[in-house]
């Protein structure tokens, strides 16, 4: 096992990740806002398929860490809720993708 961390430095990471970003929700929201930079409520409603009330949760949660901003406006008269990225954010997500591969990369195969 040269090279590989030892499974249960493996495991530990695992124990380590950032609560925040591994919620299955969370992270899809993270993944599209990490990719797209920004997007309005309506478009993570239909990428994510979470309601509209666990989407607003989810962001609120994200924005209370930091890790997303928010912006509402007006267009044409009719609201518009725009999510972005944080540095904290892109931060966090580059950190859990690393550690959740390093993590698994530890872990003896079959």
């Amino acid at each position: 096992m040269e090279g590989r961390a030892s499974p249960q430095a493996g495991l530990q990471a695992i124990a380590d990740l950032d609560r925040t970003v591994h919620s299955p929700a969370r992270l899809m929201i993270l993944a599209v806002l990490y990719v797209s930079e920004e997007a309005d409520f309506a478009f993570l409603l239909d990428s994510s398929g979470l309601t509209r009330g666990n989407l607003s949760s989810h962001m609120a949660r994200l924005e209370e860490e930091g890790y997303v901003t928010v912006r509402k406006e007006f267009v044409a008269r009719r609201p518009l809720t725009v999510y972005q990225i944080t540095r904290q954010g892109r931060r966090a997500f580059s950190a859990y993708r690393q550690q959740i591969m390093s993590a698994l990369a530890s872990l003896p195969e079959e």
